[in-house]
């Protein structure tokens, strides 16, 4: 007697049905037109499609690079380089961010894999911090959000170099390995498989993640541009303060993609420039995706103690940043 197997049932990702919403986009764009002809909703698809067409390429750039790193690149190969004296080892790793960039969500699995190799924390939290946030992709992007404005693009570097450092040194100084979750310090198997197969599986999810708050970040920055009072925004940019601890806490809440976050800040343009610097060092080192991905894999005690940490500590290098360079 003969059987058959199954089949697997075909699942429908986002990806797919986001493309299914652009298509129908296109075909009933004169419809679309006349029902939202809006002032408002007008500079509200403006603002939001300039935010995304901007972003996009770099996005796009930066998944890529993330699927390449996690095919071809392994963790021994960053711990081989690294020096053996922790005191050297944590800037190293923070410049380690700059050649081996990896967007927010993809350094977590590699921090894990770091320890699991036996790195010193220290340094795996460097690289965590580090490596999206001043890696050659989010600096650029950040160039081009803000043109006529260099000193933002040394800003942003210095302040997110300055809270990776920063919080591996205090970790070498107050962490202890018992804050992580065993599975976190279980050495894990070696992956098999096709390293091609592995890159695009890889750039594959990372855009499909980072695509979806890109359009949030969009859709958010529209919003602010329509919806809030002008006068609001004047009162940000007459508050210093006030503004810093709001863009703080917006950046934890938006967890936007490191390449993609400076083009929806730029177009805040009513906020002064250190609110702005503020958000985008925040955001990277510290918001509700972060936490959640970082709980899951590394333990909830380290996140609980790690993000409140990191988030007091980048908006005191952002705002020392801010006043050295802005």
């Amino acid at each position: 007697m003969t059987t058959t197997e199954a089949r697997p049932r075909r699942r429908i990702t986002s990806l797919e049905v986001l493309c299914v919403v652009l298509l129908l986009a296109l075909v009933g764009q004169n419809w679309l037109a006349g029902a939202l002809d809006v002032p408002a909703l007008r500079t509200g698809a403006t603002v939001f499609v300039a935010v995304c067409m901007q972003a996009l390429p770099f996005l796009v750039l930066g998944v890529l690079v993330s699927g390449a790193i996690a095919a071809f690149v392994s963790a021994d190969a960053l711990r081989r380089v690294l020096p053996r004296n922790p005191a050297l080892a944590v800037p190293v790793a923070g410049l380690a961010g700059v050649a081996l960039p990896n967007c927010e969500c993809a350094a977590v699995p590699v921090t894990k894999r770091l320890i699991q190799q036996d790195v010193p924390a220290s340094v795996a939290v460097t690289f965590l911090l580090a490596a999206p946030a001043v890696n050659p992709i989010v600096l650029v992007a950040t160039a081009v959000a803000f043109p006529g404005e260099p000193a933002m693009v040394l800003a942003r570097f210095a302040g997110s170099m300055g809270t990776a450092i920063v919080m591996g040194f205090l970790w070498a100084r107050f962490g202890r390995l018992e804050w992580f979750a065993e599975r976190a310090m279980r050495r894990a198997p070696e992956r098999t498989g096709s390293r091609w197969a592995m890159f695009a599986e890889t750039a594959r999810q990372d855009l499909v993640d980072a695509g979806g708050f890109l359009v949030l970040g969009g859709l958010t920055a529209a919003a602010l541009n329509v919806v809030v009072p002008r006068s609001w925004l004047d009162t940000l940019g007459d508050q210093v303060v006030l503004g810093i601890m709001v863009m703080a806490v917006l950046a934890v809440l938006l967890a936007l993609c490191s390449e993609a976050d400076a083009f929806v800040v730029a177009s805040l343009s009513a906020i002064p420039l250190l609110p702005r610097l503020v958000f985008l060092v925040v955001g990277p080192a510290v918001d509700v995706k972060l936490i959640s991905l970082q709980a899951g894999t590394l333990g909830r005690r380290f996140a609980m103690r790690f993000a409140p940490l990191t988030f007091v500590v980048a908006i005191g290098c952002a705002v020392l940043a801010g006043v050295v360079f802005l």
